[in-house]
């Protein structure tokens, strides 16, 4: 019983002094284990990158006219709707010529009444300042006549599309024109808004590319035309104008389009895609740079997508070794081991 007994206490003792001796390791930093996230890099250069710039715009046709009288009037007849092609010199509204055709009674008075002068004079019995009276009242009303009747009949002065119609058969014009006709051919043209920094860059007849929602799966080729010299004092922009072939006429006015201006190439650097971490709550972009081992926390302005890669006009230098897996358990200045596939 005794060495039974003896033997249980030194069993107990030894199990004490094990269970002690682990936590004392555990609870000491300098002996535990640090394991540091793990990441994967890429080193950076720079690259001569295109300057694309992209606006959008609206379709406009190139040259646009309004279709209206010189002085109001009830209109009899409209022979054209939106959408239908118009040739130049067409009829396309016909307007009342009441006064025109009391004009036109006034007119043959003043010339029975001058023809008379005219008689008298030449047998002695009239003066010549009647006549000269008479004949300047008759220049003015024929004058008068000649634009009230051709202002019953309004014709297109453009081969061209309806485009708009404000007023129909018996209404009475007034602020508004009865219609629109635009010339959509040879060209149409779109309005982009460039900034001054850019501008010097642009010059008539450089070439843009257009694309076009209605047609997905192709490419227009259009020119800048021209440069509006002033600035646009809200904006800060210049007005600036595309024409884009249009012969067979499938663009139409109000189309919307992308326009791409590309303003040369400029050396900047490029990271993969997958550098590149989004702040929450932001629309702020970062770039983890390592340094020695440990990592920076950069905030980075993107530029155009290449493909996997974007190009950087901001926080990053040519040669730096950004960070392209692991971010997830990164934070400023925190130091890590790098294992790169």
């Amino acid at each position: 019983m005794t060495s039974r007994y003896a033997l249980t206490i030194i069993s107990l003792a030894a199990s004490a002094a094990i269970i002690s001796c682990q936590k004392k390791d555990d609870s000491n930093p300098a002996e535990a284990v640090v394991e540091l996230p793990i990441v994967e890099t890429s080193v950076v250069t720079a690259r001569d990158v295109p300057q694309i710039n992209e606006y959008t715009a609206t379709v406009e046709a190139d040259n646009i006219n309004n279709i209206a009288p010189a002085s109001p009037n009830r209109i009899k007849s409209i022979s054209v709707e939106v959408g239908d092609h118009v040739r130049k010199g067409q009829t396309l509204v016909t307007l009342d010529r009441a006064a025109s055709d009391q004009m036109k009674i006034n007119l043959e008075q003043i010339r029975r009444e001058y023809n008379r002068a005219v008689q008298l004079l030449e047998i002695g019995a009239g003066t010549q300042q009647s006549v000269d009276q008479l004949k300047s009242q008759l220049d003015a009303a024929k004058s008068q006549y000649d634009n009230l009747l051709e202002n019953t009949v309004l014709t297109s002065p453009i081969t061209g599309v309806v485009t708009e119609r404000n007023y129909d058969p018996g209404d009475m014009t007034g602020n508004q024109p009865v219609l629109t006709v635009g010339q959509l051919s040879p060209v149409v043209k779109v309005m982009i808004n460039v900034t001054e920094s850019d501008l010097s860059k642009l010059k008539a007849g450089m070439p843009v590319s257009v694309a076009f929602d209605a047609f997905p799966d192709e490419t227009f080729e259009g020119r800048i035309s021209r440069i509006h010299p002033t600035v646009d004092t809200a904006t800060r922009t210049f007005r600036t104008e595309i024409a884009i072939a249009n012969n067979s006429e499938r663009i139409i006015p109000g189309m919307f389009a992308r326009v791409s201006v590309n303003l040369g190439e400029r050396s900047n650097v490029v990271v993969p895609d997958r550098a590149i971490v989004k702040q929450t709550g932001s629309g702020n972009r970062y770039v983890y740079i390592l340094h020695n081992g440990t990592v920076s926390f950069e905030r980075v302005e993107l530029g155009r997508r290449l493909g996997d890669a974007y190009e950087l006009l901001s926080g990053v230098n040519s040669g730096d070794t950004v960070v392209i897996s692991g971010q997830s358990r990164l934070a400023d200045g925190v130091e890590v081991e790098v294992i790169n596939k």
